[in-house]
């Protein structure tokens, strides 16, 4: 059955779209941007401070349905300026064990919703 997921404590979505479906035990998550879900203010003030508000947005939403970064099977992620690799993965990284990290691509778009650097996408799966 499918169960649509939203949660106060992550940015609203800015179009028609849900911040996640919940299916089959498996989260869809939107893509997210480091908007503050309670200002709507970006958070812009460097790439590693606007990467950690994405995945402190994804985290929220995880938890939304008692999921942890443990269970995120895939990501992707897009950046507005491929120069930021290594810092937006080095954030990134914070919240991944190297034997639970999911499979990921990243690349390179010519824009981003809001002009922001980066935005990051998620699936996830319930095992236990």
């Amino acid at each position: 059955m499918k169960k649509i997921v939203n949660t106060n404590k992550a940015p609203a979505p800015i179009g028609p779209y849900n911040q996640a479906i919940f299916v089959n035990d498996t989260l869809y998550t939107s893509g997210q941007i480091a908007m503050d879900a309670l200002s709507g203010e970006l958070i812009l003030d460097n790439i590693q401070a606007e990467t950690k508000k994405v995945m402190e947005n994804l985290q929220v939403i995880l938890e939304e349905v008692n999921l942890g970064f443990e269970d995120v099977i895939k990501t992707s992620i897009f950046l507005s300026d491929m120069n930021n690799f290594n810092a937006v993965n080095a954030v990134y990284g914070n919240y991944f064990e190297m034997n639970t990290a999911p499979a990921r691509e990243t690349v390179e778009v010519a824009k981003l919703p809001k002009n922001v650097n980066v935005e990051i996408s998620m699936v996830a799966v319930k095992t236990n």
